[in-house]
């Protein structure tokens, strides 16, 4: 073990290797020196472990491996080319060129975020947004916060705290990675009473929980998933009237923050932040960052009263969005109040894209494959928790053959090609077939999909 020991080369040797120059002249020279430092520390542990003495060669290229991966940032852009509109895991909804320059705008100068012009006192950031919410929801107020779990505990706090919250049991839902309503209650320090059954809640089992320590009625909406069968759920509008009879508030939690009507794109309706609005709920919570289509942000809107609660609660702060999201999302709502959020929308120009759009973009994708791409029927879904088990038709371009090994293997070979790309392109493989969406992908990124399969193709041609 000794002798392995020495073979290991000195931290002044490594700083002058030829190969590892570039990487010293990048980086600073503490930083340089350090991650040598940290490579040897492991290698030495690694023979302690009975691991033999990497070569020179072999040192010297995992600490430029090291170095790459400080350097270049982590987080890339991509292409999506999933059939997933929505897509949690790759950033939810692309933002307009209009929300990223005005969000590239604040970002690279000082801003009035907090500064009134006609005062020349402080200001609140959040009147750069709130009279578009209003408009937009018919509102009396709103907030926004850094995200909807954000939104939905400062309010439970600011409201609720050390008081019951009735909650239909089917509604008790996990959302996501970690948004758990029993653990949001619980952090808030509100305490959750859930009523009637799973599959079935009626006003009368929110009218019989009722107690002097209940402080609010809620509805969260079901975001990910469906009941169906033998269901039943008590509606906004019982839950408004009910809450007035015993003057509790209602708290709606929409989740995705729809504002248009997406029946008109043939999917199954739903509930927008209007009509909850105008249906009674006291305060209404969404995100941005789903279907309205902007950065991510949750929102807060509905009376006045409540609303300036939140404001003045402490966690308020804690939970406030910065000022690139704010400039962003006021972007974003600009093309509401224009009417033109299908065409300037990312979200929605791909849910309203024209099938025969999406084939002919198809047939020009699986063009350089040959015989080893075809185009056929598909679904694609809206995604991130809104409208679950709805889809909507469109045209893949399928690679591969259903069946038999080697044809299994050029559907994950050309996958894995696609996604070490500068630029990856992410599909998503189904029975041995590599499948590719143009409708969750922007017109201006069809040259960049086309470029990768056509060195996919070259590439096989290699082999």
């Amino acid at each position: 073990m000794d002798k392995e020991y020495r073979h290991l080369p000195g931290v002044d040797k490594l700083t002058s290797n030829e190969r590892l120059r570039q990487l010293g002249e990048e980086l600073s020279r503490t930083s340089f020196v350090e991650l040598i430092r940290n490579h040897l520390e492991q290698t030495r542990l690694d023979i302690a472990a009975g691991s033999p003495c990497p070569s020179l060669d072999n040192i010297v290229e995992a600490i430029i491996a090291r170095g790459c991966a400080l350097i270049k940032p982590g987080l890339r852009p991509l292409v999506n080319a999933t059939g997933i509109i929505l897509h949690t895991n790759l950033g939810r909804a692309p933002l307009s060129e209009e929300t990223a320059a005005a969000m590239n705008t604040v970002a690279s100068t000082y801003s009035n975020l907090e500064f009134d012009l006609n005062s020349g006192r402080r200001g609140s950031r959040n009147s750069h947004i709130e009279q578009s919410l209003c408009r937009l929801t018919g509102a009396e107020a709103a907030l926004v916060v850094n995200n909807n779990t954000s939104a939905v505990l400062l309010a439970l706090s600011a409201l609720t705290r050390r008081k019951e919250v009735l909650v239909s049991r089917g509604q008790a839902v996990q959302i996501g990675g970690g948004f758990r309503i029993p653990d949001v209650m619980r952090q808030s320090g509100a305490r959750l009473v859930e009523v009637g059954t799973t599959n079935c809640t009626y006003a009368v089992d929110y009218e019989q929980a009722i107690s002097p320590r209940t402080a609010a009625l809620m509805r969260i909406h079901l975001s990910n998933f469906k009941m169906i069968g033998f269901t039943h759920s008590v509606t906004l509008e019982e839950l408004v009237a009910l809450g007035k009879t015993h003057n509790l508030p209602v708290l709606d939690d929409l989740g995705s923050g729809c504002l248009l009507d997406t029946t008109q794109f043939g999917l199954d309706p739903e509930p927008t932040v209007q009509q909850s609005i105008a249906t009674g709920a006291d305060l209404v919570f969404f995100s941005a960052d789903k279907l309205l289509g902007g950065p991510q942000a949750g929102i807060v809107a509905g009376r006045k009263e409540l609303i300036e609660k939140l404001k003045k609660h402490p966690l308020a702060r804690a939970v406030r969005i910065d000022k690139t999201g704010l400039a962003g999302l006021a972007a974003t709502l600009v093309h509401y109040l224009k009417g033109e959020a299908i065409t300037k929308i990312p979200v929605w120009r791909m849910i309203a894209t024209p099938l025969d759009e999406i084939e002919q973009r198809a047939v020009i994708w699986a063009g350089p494959l040959k015989r080893l791409a075809r185009v056929i029927a598909g679904e694609t879904m809206v995604g991130g928790g809104s409208l679950p088990g709805a889809t909507l038709p469109t045209w893949l371009v399928a690679i591969g053959e259903e069946g038999g090994k080697s044809k299994r293997n050029i559907a994950q070979v050309i996958g894995q090609r696609l996604r070490q790309r500068e630029i990856p392109v992410i599909g998503r493989i189904n029975e041995n077939l590599l499948l590719l969406d143009p409708r969750s992908v922007l017109p201006g990124e069809d040259r960049i999909v086309l470029k990768a399969l056509q060195d996919a193709a070259a590439s096989l041609k290699e082999r």
